[in-house]
């Protein structure tokens, strides 16, 4: 039975290309995208589900209030950890996780030249101790996990480091070797097999943690400052089993408030410790690493949404062409049903031929799958793969989906034509009431295709529209013709001062500055200063910047008020924004001038202008207390190039490299244009709006065929309805008219329902910007018009066709 149900299956697809076609494309977008998606999600929801007792693993974080401003960091000061060993009570251990500042560059003796080899930028090398390896199941080749970080100046690499630093040596000749992180001389003690696993826990190269306080880095890691902390200082816990994670989190703040009674001077300004769970890290946006990625929980959400919409586009496109598609069948199933087919037999026909159907889409879509994942890949994260030779359990959901996808968009017609009677449809009777029957449900269907696709058209435009919005945004600056590089930060100055002379002589360089970050970063940099108006010390959350005199030239950032700092020795003098001027208390900006602000230490900044408001980041953000002081160091160059000479940039910045390799001839010369910075502020929105074009698209196409398919299938069944028309004198004009009205007021009501959806939702996306545009109304007349359209055309190719066919030819036989 079943051979014949896939024998009859394969003749009717065969018979019917075109709509064959319709149902494989629409399936095939459809199980692609939700293939696509199972692996993005599966990937993120797989990080650190390897760790034993993983529910007892934490993190520990801190949550602050800057003047009742929140902030979270993933940091913590560098001393917590050996606090935690000595006071604090219910932790089975703790490790700490210290890295370099910035990629280290490993320096291997000499092994084939006469020259010591350098690996640059080796990111993932970390300090730590051997607990580490409690919490890590490595596989040792080499060593133990108990004391091979137990010295100071003792390395732990991966296979991989290891094969990469000593190509062709084996793991077991490498214990007593050396190598030179950054300066720091290391004897390696151990190998471990590179981890199979994704996870938060990202180190290659282990340095035993006791090296630190035995070099320069003690200094450098703030190890006995409670008051200050750095990205590169992580520590981690693992509780005890009787212990829950409340009590630890008060110990740690107990500790807080003993070895830094200023964390909480008053409720405005607090530090607290948190204990963050391990299975959080990955998906909790408050405490974001620098050397890691967060998921975001809401594009999971999204992309679930997009997949359920595709399918269902596809299954909408089906019922609907499976239903209308009934009258050509009719005479089949009435001879099936006399000849003694049983209903349940007939529905496992229609049955098989929609899993079949649903098979061919699985393979398309098992077969383009790498080729999407290439495609998206700048918003795809870099360790999803669909790789069936080495994981064949994949094969298993696309196989699930064929199977629920074939059911679903198979039940509802082969429930619908198993139940003609045969002795009305070999009459030709069976479909005398059929169109007004099931016209209602091929419209809801219909509607939902066009109300789909109408929601991302709009979205996609006005999503575009905030991103241009953004772009050209007046921000308080020059960000056009301008690249940023940084020096080696222990620069002496001499060298500082040549290279600015040499860079100045680069012909199409127009200005050179040196200092501190550009006017606007992905992240905050906060000081502490405070004001005293008389009354009280006034210390609002301030963001800082610093540099020589030509910083502010360079980047055109105006004076409202006063001058431009002065450079000098003993000059200690800075301008503050709008902004920090008001919170301050000032109600002009002339009224600022020459008052003074109070560093920590005690030295006091004499304001001597006033910027005006600028866009230190993205628009998410609103715009802060803005100090700029006089140079405190001089790593990062600021230059201008000559905007009307766009041609010869990269002859300038060939001139700039040539110079920067004259000092630094081991260094990388790595520049970035300004603008492009600021582009990449909005990296999280382009690629939404891409997701969405590609959606757009896919969904438009998708509801076009289908309606072409329903059109076809409507303009045979009203033949001879058309060339009686013709014959009492209808025109084109009037037939095409008489066969487009019906799905041009579909799509407007599918447009009056799309359009409070798409305002809904993307003014709840327009509220994470602080700055934004306005929903405009024109959006969607724009995009109602550019379905309306598209479909108008998609109707005509054949309304026009059947309202010009001959009559004779549509009359002369019953």
């Amino acid at each position: 039975m079943f051979k014949n149900h896939l024998i009859t299956s394969f003749r009717n697809i065969w018979r019917n290309k075109f709509f064959s076609f319709i149902h494989v494309f629409g399936l095939s977008i459809g199980i692609s995208a939700s293939l696509v998606i199972f692996l993005i999600v599966n990937y993120e929801f797989s990080f650190d589900k390897f760790e034993a007792d993983s529910n007892r693993i934490y993190r520990v974080v801190m949550d602050m209030k800057f003047n009742n401003m929140e902030a979270h960091s993933p940091a913590v000061p560098s001393p917590v950890y050996n606090a935690i060993m000595t006071e604090v009570t219910g932790v089975d251990f703790s490790i700490p996780v210290m890295q370099f500042q910035g990629d280290a560059t490993a320096e291997v003796s000499a092994i084939r030249a006469n020259k010591p080899e350098l690996f640059k930028k080796q990111a993932d090398v970390v300090f730590t101790v051997n607990d580490y390896f409690q919490i890590i199941p490595f596989e040792w080749i080499v060593g133990s996990p108990s004391n091979a970080l137990s010295k100071p100046f003792s390395v732990v690499l991966t296979e991989s480091r290891a094969k990469q630093y000593f190509p062709g040596v084996a793991a077991i000749d490498l214990p007593g070797r050396r190598l030179i992180y950054n300066s720091v001389d290391v004897e390696i003690t151990g190998v471990v097999k590179d981890l199979n696993e994704v996870t938060a826990f990202t180190g290659k190269d282990f340095i035993s943690y006791s090296t630190i306080f035995e070099t320069s880095l003690r200094h450098n890691f703030m190890m006995e400052k409670w008051d200050d902390w750095m990205s590169y200082s992580k520590t981690w816990v693992k509780l005890s089993p009787t212990n829950d994670k409340a009590s630890i989190e008060k110990q740690l703040n107990a500790l807080l408030n003993k070895y830094s009674p200023e964390a909480n001077k008053d409720a405005a300004n607090t530090r607290a410790f948190v204990l963050q769970p391990l299975n959080d890290v990955h998906f909790n946006n408050f405490y974001v690493d620098f050397e890691g990625r967060v998921a975001s929980m809401s594009t999971l959400y999204a992309l679930f949404v997009l997949a359920a919409f595709l399918l269902l586009l596809g299954c909408i496109n089906f019922v609907n062409l499976s239903t209308a598609q009934a009258s050509h069948r009719a005479k089949e199933i009435g001879i099936r049903k006399t000849i003694g087919s049983s209903r349940k037999q007939l529905i496992s026909q229609f049955l098989v031929e929609t899993v079949v159907l649903a098979f061919v889409s699985t393979i398309i879509s098992i077969a383009i799958t790498p080729l999407l994942l290439q495609l998206f890949g700048d918003f795809i994260p870099s360790g999803v793969e669909f790789d069936i030779a080495r994981r064949p359990t994949l094969l298993l959901m696309p196989a699930g989906l064929m199977v629920i996808v074939g059911l679903i968009a198979g039940f509802y017609p082969a429930l619908v034509l198993s139940k003609f009677r045969p002795a009305v449809v070999l009459k030709n009777q069976a479909f005398a009431g059929w169109a007004t029957r099931n016209a209602a449900l091929r419209k809801i269907l219909t509607v939902s295709q066009f109300a789909i696709a109408q929601f991302f058209l709009i979205s996609t435009l006005m999503i575009s529209k905030q991103i241009s919005y953004s772009l050209n945004q007046d921000l308080g600056y020059r960000k056009d013709a301008i690249i940023n590089f940084e020096i080696p930060r222990d620069t002496v100055q001499s060298h500082v001062d040549r290279l600015v002379n040499e860079v100045s002589a680069v012909p199409g360089v127009q200005l050179v500055s040196t200092g501190f970050v550009a006017p606007a970063t992905e992240g905050a940099m906060f000081t502490s200063v405070k004001y005293n108006n008389g009354k009280e010390d006034i210390s609002p959350n301030v963001q800082i910047r610093w540099g020589d005199p030509n910083y502010i030239k360079v980047y055109n950032i105006s004076l409202v008020a006063g001058r431009n700092i002065r450079q000098g020795p003993n000059i200690k003098e800075a301008l503050i924004n709008e902004t920090y001027a008001k919170n301050l208390g000032f109600e002009t900006p002339i009224d600022a001038l020459q008052k003074e602000l109070i560093e920590r230490n005690g030295d006091k900044i004499s304001i001597v202008g006033v910027m005006k408001d600028f866009h230190e980041g993205s628009l998410h953000r609103r715009i802060d207390n803005m100090m700029f002081g006089t140079s405190r160091g001089d790593s990062f160059f600021h230059i201008a190039l000559d905007p009307t000479r766009e041609t010869s940039w990269q002859e300038s910045i060939a001139g700039i490299d040539k110079a920067f390799h004259a000092l630094y001839p081991e260094q990388e010369f790595n520049y970035s244009f300004f603008d492009e910075t600021i582009a990449s502020f909005y990296k999280r929105e382009k690629q939404t709006s891409q997701l969405l074009n590609w959606a757009t698209g896919l969904s438009l196409i998708i509801s076009l065929l289908g309606l072409l398919g329903l059109v076809i299938y409507i303009s045979e069944a009203r033949t001879k309805e058309i060339g009686i028309r013709k014959v009492l004198g209808a025109t084109v004009s009037n037939l095409v008219l008489i066969l487009s009205k019906e799905f041009v007021l579909l799509i407007v009501i599918a447009f009056a329902i799309a359009t409070p959806a798409a305002w809904y939702a993307i003014d709840k996306w327009l509220e994470s910007f602080q700055y934004k545009t306005e929903i405009s109304a024109w959006v969607f007349m724009v995009g109602g018009l550019t379905l309306l359209i598209v479909a108008i055309i998609t109707l005509s190719a054949q309304t026009i066709r059947t309202a010009t066919s001959n009559p004779i030819k549509s009359l002369r036989n019953e």
